[in-house]
């Protein structure tokens, strides 16, 4: 997983509903999925492979990361 020290600037970013300002923002090109903070929306931001993003998201929906909190 690379980290960009910069978001690209055509990206169509999403932003995940927060609490307290702590909000991811996500977006889609080809098959990478760039990953960051809405606090700095210039950057960084991680670089995932679609298969990388699949595995998180299933592991999430399973309850995988559940007991970080």
């Amino acid at each position: 997983m690379p980290i960009l020290p910069s978001a690209p600037a055509d990206l169509a970013w999403r932003s995940a509903r927060c609490d307290g300002g702590a909000c991811v923002m996500v977006a889609r090109r080809g098959s990478d999925v760039f990953f960051g903070n809405t606090s700095y929306p210039d950057g960084p931001v991680n670089v995932y492979t679609q298969t990388e993003w699949e595995a998180f998201l299933a592991g999430a929906k399973r309850g995988e990361f559940d007991d970080l909190f």
